[in-house]
This record gives structure tokens, C-alpha cells and sequence, in this order.
């Protein structure tokens, strides 16, 4: 994780001068504890969370409220400020400040969508089949959360039919049992600036 974490610090600026890495997969991929762990080896850079930014009524339509609250302001070099969503109260939180560190996470369904990738200075992508993935995240939310996945898996289908990330994406990140394995993606650049394995033995996939 620290090599792919140096790999990152050494990209050019996308965002002013901050360095955007995208973390994207379908829901119950593993997103937001691989970006934790990510932002870790990065000393503690900021994450953002797609799902703060999205709402009930915009579970895709939120790049507009992205751009003017996080993505311009750290254009400028200032500190964003974005309200979260309470996806249980259905409203909207007190501001929360987002540094213009030099590297930030923003990890979510559609964090690597089309309007967002000339932000970016990177885009991984969660290797796990949707299929798989959405079984994860029902387990994980339970039945308090059964309706609202019943209208989100074809919304994500929509999405991502309409406006891939995979093909886009530098690397693909794959869990195993001894870590981490990313390898390089559809859009990496010439040799393999983006693949590491966490863990002992060789890769298996990539």
C-alpha cells in the first residue's frame, strides 16, 4: 500500500493543487475500506465520500453540488465545504471542511464518471463483479436498508450503462486474503506504474 501511496504523491496535480484519485466499483465493492486504508499510507490524506454528497432524490444527479462545493474551491487552493447527507434522517448535515491536501480520495459509485475525470489525477477501479458485490453490501446493510437497495441496483445498472468507469480506470483492485493486489487498468500508461502487490507470494491475476 505505501508503494502505491508513493506512486500517487508523484502524479501531477489535477485539481489545482491537489492531486484527485478516484476510488470506483459497484456498491459493497469494498470502496470505503480500501480508500481508508489507502488514505492511511497516504498519512492520513481526506477522503471524501460520494454518499455525503448524493441524497434520496439524486442518488447520480450530484456532480453539479460536487463542482460547486468541493471540486472549484480546491481549484483555487482553498478549503471546499460540503454538507453530508444522512441517508436515515434524509437531510442534509453542518458543513464539513475538505483541505486542498496535496493528495485527496474520492471514493463512491461514479467517483470515475465523465464529467469528473479531467479532475482527476487517477481512477482505481474495485475488481468485484457486481453481482457479487451488491450481495455484499445487502448482507452489510440488512433489512433496514432491503427497499432502498431494491430501487438502487437498477439505478447503478443505468448508471454505469450510460456512463462506464471501468474502461477509464489506471488500476484494478483486487482484495484477497493477504491484502490488496492493483493491477494495471484499461487507461494505465505505458508499464506498470500502477501495480503493487500487498502481501506475501506472487500475483495471481495480474
Amino acid at each position: 500500500m505505501h508503494d502505491l501511496a508513493a506512486r500517487l504523491r508523484r502524479l501531477p496535480p489535477s485539481c489545482g493543487p491537489v492531486r484527485l484519485i478516484g476510488v470506483d466499483g459497484h456498491a459493497g465493492s469494498g470502496k470505503s475500506t480500501f480508500a481508508g486504508r489507502l488514505a492511511a499510507a497516504l498519512d492520513g490524506s481526506p477522503v471524501l465520500r460520494l454518499d455525503d454528497v448524493a441524497d434520496h432524490d439524486a442518488l447520480f444527479d450530484w456532480t453539479g453540488r460536487l463542482e460547486e462545493q468541493v471540486l472549484e474551491p480546491l481549484r483555487r487552493g482553498r478549503t471546499a465545504h460540503y454538507s453530508p447527507y444522512d441517508w436515515r434522517a434524509r437531510r442534509f448535515g453542518t458543513p464539513r471542511p475538505l483541505p486542498p491536501a496535496p493528495v485527496v480520495l474520492v471514493e463512491g459509485v461514479g467517483a470515475g464518471r465523465r464529467v469528473l475525470r479531467p479532475w482527476l489525477a487517477a481512477l482505481l477501479w474495485m475488481e468485484l463483479p457486481r453481482e457479487e458485490a451488491w450481495a455484499r453490501g445487502r448482507a452489510r446493510d440488512g433489512a433496514e436498508q432491503r427497499a432502498f437497495w431494491d430501487g438502487w441496483v437498477p439505478a447503478e445498472r443505468r448508471h454505469f450503462a450510460e456512463d462506464p468507469s471501468r474502461p477509464f480506470a489506471h488500476g484494478l483492485v483486487r482484495q484477497g486474503e493477504r491484502g490488496y493486489e492493483v493491477c494495471p487498468g484499461p487507461a494505465a500508461p505505458d508499464g506498470p506504474a500502477f501495480f503493487l502487490t500487498q502481501g506475501d507470494g506472487p500475483s495471481a491475476v495480474c
